[in-house]
């Protein structure tokens, strides 16, 4: 048999989706961009994101669990111990992507007289942008210059489970 194409391979084990999973819950990610700004406490990030405490609690829970945020122990003089968030590495590697959702956003969803925050290279000021790149160094890529196939751990669709 040829090489499988996309509507011939199972989404079951799909990279995307497994991230949506840890990530992809519009409060969860709210977190993660607080988090990213340097919010490490709970009554803040409850104040700041402005949801309840039981899913902030829940979805604090999951990325500690998933190992993107670490918790970490902490005392305040005369006040029990506490527990502040941090990105781990592999936390930080979401970086690119958040920043990819607000340039979207300042593109298309943006108040008409701009963004409500910036991004900037510390170095230079400018603004910091993503941007997909060959890992050749072949530079900048747009859609037409790149091809989905089937990788390593891809599995051929069962028709028979629908």
């Amino acid at each position: 048999m040829g090489r499988m194409t996309w509507l011939e391979t199972s989404t079951e084990n799909c990279t995307v989706q497994r991230t949506l999973d840890l990530v992809g819950e519009k409060w969860s990610l709210l977190v993660l961009r607080d988090a990213m700004n340097g919010v490490r406490r709970f009554d803040d990030f409850r104040r700041h994101v402005g949801l309840s405490e039981s899913v902030l609690a829940d979805r604090l829970r999951k990325l500690v669990a998933a190992g993107i945020l670490d918790s970490v122990p902490y005392n305040e003089p005369g006040s029990r111990t506490r527990h502040e968030y941090r990105l781990t590495r592999k936390g930080w590697e979401l970086w690119p992507a958040m920043i990819a959702l607000k340039q979207w956003g300042d593109r298309h969803a943006a108040d008409p007289e701009g963004p409500p925050l910036e991004v900037t290279h510390v170095d230079c000021g400018a603004p910091v942008e993503t941007v997909v790149v060959c890992s050749a160094g072949h530079g900048a890529l747009v859609p037409p210059e790149a091809r989905t196939r089937p990788g390593p751990s891809a599995k051929p669709l069962d028709l028979t489970a629908r």
